[in-house]
């Protein structure tokens, strides 16, 4: 029950005691502070890694292939390793319980016009499982089907930013281009939160580029999105044996990594995950040493409070005062001080985040340092306890002792 007159008394104890009050309050509003910052500037280090791969999906493995740098089985160094349709259909008939999405890439540098505009870009073959390797996001018409691979459709997938070099403000939908001397119909236009480049590229069936270009069954890259299902470690597994594999079907010296490598998104994804671990628990270490240092320097704060105000908890109990009256008083003034103070803190923390944050950012690669709201209720958590701790112990011990003695104190 709401006691007017307990919180006048406490008001009154704050305010004839300001300085005690104000330190009190500052050691648990700097030991909060630093915790904010802390935290705040670790949640911008794992949003900058979240971000490095916020283009490509979380369980992509590329497979890619170059020139040998080692002889194997009396095939010389320099040989160029060329990947083919069969070996696309290899990795599909071979793992396709563990695999959810596959693509081939072919990479092309075409001049594409439109009218009297003409520019140049990127342009990337593939297979429509594209779209959810490369999250691409379809602002318009649609992606590649497996119709246009079929038919070998000449239809063209153009970024945003294509769109908007070539027609401006005008529909590009359904319209016709020239690409290196060939007309294409656009059928889609996309959105890439990896950015410009992202944006300026050009996507076509696999099928009509290998028709096109060279007549053949080549394909640069491979790319693979294994199983959600499988854990980090599992999807790690996975990828290691279709580099094993692949190495083995292509002739290639299993130590020859300029040859072939298969890049594994899970593999980045448990570096990153026991990185932030290791730091957020040297986070959790140095911001719990703080919040006990703050514990600990307003509980002495307030053993010399309650020390000074012997005497007027003896002419308490002398006027019938019950200790737990006593120590109910000490304990709610000290997570009053205790949570206002740690309020403040943490505003002030939050506040200095979101003033450096973009500097941060430029400077250091720290990109939205903040601090989560289940970090904000475990702080207000901790903060009521210690308040608790800080007041109890001390009123507990004086609210025991005799009147007489009390009113006897130095």
């Amino acid at each position: 029950m709401f006691d007017l007159d307990r919180w006048r008394e406490i008001f009154q104890s704050i305010n004839k005691n300001r300085l005690r009050s104000v330190m009190s309050g500052f050691t648990v509003a700097f030991a909060i502070l630093l915790f904010t910052l802390l935290f705040g500037i670790v949640s911008g280090l794992s949003n900058s890694f979240k971000g490095a791969f916020v283009d490509d999906a979380q369980n992509a493995m590329f497979v890619r292939v170059w020139k040998t740098s080692k002889p194997y089985k009396g095939l010389q160094t320099g040989r160029r390793i060329q990947l083919k349709n069969k070996d696309y259909n290899y990795v599909t008939d071979e793992y396709s319980n563990k695999i959810q999405y596959q693509s081939a890439r072919i990479y092309k540098n075409v001049n594409i016009k439109y009218k009297n505009k003409s520019n140049s870009y990127s342009l990337r073959a593939v297979h429509p499982d594209h779209q959810f390797l490369e999250k691409t996001i379809m602002d318009e018409g649609r992606y590649l089907n497996a119709r246009d691979l079929k038919e070998k459709s000449k239809v063209l997938v153009i970024g945003r930013l294509v769109k908007k070099d070539l027609f401006g403000e005008k529909p590009a939908l359904g319209k016709r281009v020239n690409v290196n001397g060939i007309s294409y119909k656009i059928i889609g236009i996309f959105s890439d939160d990896g950015g410009d480049n992202e944006e300026r590229l050009v996507y076509m069936p696999v099928t009509t580029a290998q028709m096109i270009y060279g007549n053949n069954d080549y394909i640069s890259q491979i790319n693979l999105g294994y199983n959600p299902n499988l854990s980090l470690d599992q999807a790690i597994a996975f990828g290691n044996k279709v580099e094993r594999d692949l190495r083995n079907k292509l002739d290639i010296h299993p130590d020859d990594q300029s040859a072939l490598s298969v890049r594994n998104m899970a593999e980045a994804n448990k570096g990153i995950g026991m990185f932030m671990g290791v730091l957020f628990a040297i986070v959790i270490l140095v911001g719990s040493g703080t919040l006990i240092a703050g514990i600990i320097g307003i509980s002495n704060i307030m053993i010399f409070v309650i020390k000074e105000r012997t005497k007027e908890f003896g002419i308490r109990k002398a006027l019938g005062a019950k200790p737990s009256s006593i120590v109910g008083m000490v304990v709610q003034e000290s997570v009053l001080i205790t949570t206002i103070a740690g309020y403040l803190g943490l505003s002030l923390g939050t506040y200095i985040l979101s003033l450096i944050g973009d500097s941060l950012e430029e400077d250091y690669f720290i990109k939205d340092p903040s601090v989560s709201p289940g970090i904000v209720i475990g702080a207000t958590i901790v903060l009521i306890l210690s308040g608790l701790i800080a007041g109890y112990l001390p009123a507990k011990k004086a609210a025991n002792i005799k009147p007489i003695v009390a009113l006897r104190a130095d």
